[in-house]
């Protein structure tokens, strides 16, 4: 399954920036990981905000969001899901999951 994902991050305010520097590593590393699983197929940054969207794979909701969850920023973000179905116009259908991940 696809989905569409929105993530806001709101760091608080006063925070060490030595340890929102760790989480932000520890971020893209868990980002790569995703990825190489085939979770994590797309990401696009809002200009401007601490804001991006994605499109992630799952086998179902319950997937995804142990998926999402996993990620270090997650005690920061706000996400908002719209789950995507197959359109039978679509000139690129969706390719499988992997199974290493």
């Amino acid at each position: 399954m696809e989905f569409l994902v929105n993530i806001r991050i709101a760091w608080p305010h006063g925070m060490d920036p030595a340890q929102k520097d760790a989480v932000s590593a520890a971020e893209r590393d868990r980002a790569a990981e995703l990825a190489a699983a085939g979770h994590l197929v797309r990401m696009w940054r809002v200009p401007g905000r601490t804001e991006n969207w994605g499109l992630w794979r799952a086998a179902d909701p319950t997937e995804l969001h142990a998926i999402i969850s996993s990620l270090p920023v997650w005690p920061w973000m706000t996400v908002t899901v719209h789950a995507l179905a197959v359109h039978p116009v679509d000139p690129l259908p969706p390719a499988p999951l992997s199974t290493t991940g």
